[in-house]
């Protein structure tokens, strides 16, 4: 057990811009959850306990790699207050089942034992206008007062939020401050890996491959902008070669690779063997 005592770890997931930093705290609140994971910061009610912004990256791929904790120092200094603060339980924000997955890993948490939608906790209205300020204005939430991180974000465009929810009668109001902000990325137009850059990446997989003899054809269908990709392709293999396993192999390579190189998630891939290679000897 890497942090010496059992911790429960929960997700809240969503596309980009549809409002989980906005609600991050009452989901949490309603589950006791006092600890969350949000784009590279660790948070416990109003204050940053450890992390650096991911928002505060030049550019949107930065953003993701920094979400993900990647960095071996950042991942290692939210490891260190976890094990010192030794909470029962905390809440991963993330845009797929994939990203939260891979941020629990990353850090060395306990597998994800249940996961919370948007969709539960908001309605398309909702997000639809969320969306919409994302889009035309650039701004994003991050679930802590802006006294917690001026410093930080000193030179951005930065603006307290008030929120309060009713829960009903005879029931305790929600009452919170966040802060917005406006990236530097926000400014740079929309980010956008190529369909291209895609295929040269698994094109260079597969020439490393041993056992596969070349690409047939490959889809790439993107999901967001930063969310995903789906893959699909066909391939020739060399014949003497077990295809079960010779697939699974490339499989593993190619999402390495593109998640490596790009920062997206591989939401699904899917391999068709199309042929086999008899060379002449």
């Amino acid at each position: 057990m890497l942090f010496g005592h059992k911790m429960k770890t929960y997700a809240f997931v969503g596309p980009s811009g549809t409002g989980k930093s906005y609600r991050a705290q009452m989901v949490a609140n309603e589950r006791g959850i006092n600890y969350i994971i949000d784009d590279g910061l660790l948070i416990s009610g109003n204050e940053v306990l450890a992390g650096i912004s991911a928002k505060k990256a030049p550019t949107k791929i930065e953003t993701v790699r920094n979400a993900l904790f990647q960095n071996e120092e950042r991942k290692k200094e939210i490891q260190k207050v976890i094990k010192a603060k030794k909470p029962n339980s905390i809440l991963i924000l993330g845009t797929s089942d994939e990203m939260v997955r891979r941020i629990a890993e990353n850090l060395g948490f306990e597998p994800i034992s249940e996961t919370i939608y948007i969709t539960d906790v908001a309605t398309e209205e909702e997000m639809a206008m969320a969306r919409n300020i994302r889009v035309t204005e650039g701004k994003h939430v991050i679930p802590v007062p802006t006294f917690a991180i001026k410093k930080d974000f000193s030179g951005y465009l930065l603006d307290p939020l008030q929120i309060f929810k009713s829960k009903g009668k005879g029931k305790a109001p929600y009452i919170s401050e966040k802060s917005i902000i406006r990236p530097t990325f926000s400014y740079m137009g929309n980010f956008e890996i190529s369909d291209t850059v895609f295929k040269q990446i698994i094109d260079y997989v597969v020439e490393k491959t041993e056992g596969v003899y070349k690409i047939h054809r490959a889809i790439i269908k993107k999901h967001g902008e930063a969310d995903g990709v789906y893959i699909y392709i066909e391939v020739i293999i060399e014949f003497g070669y077990n295809i079960n396993d010779t697939m699974q192999i490339l499989k593993r390579k190619i999402v390495k690779e593109i998640e490596k190189l790009t920062a997206m998630n591989v939401l699904s891939m899917e391999i068709v063997v199309k042929g086999v290679n008899v060379s002449k000897k």
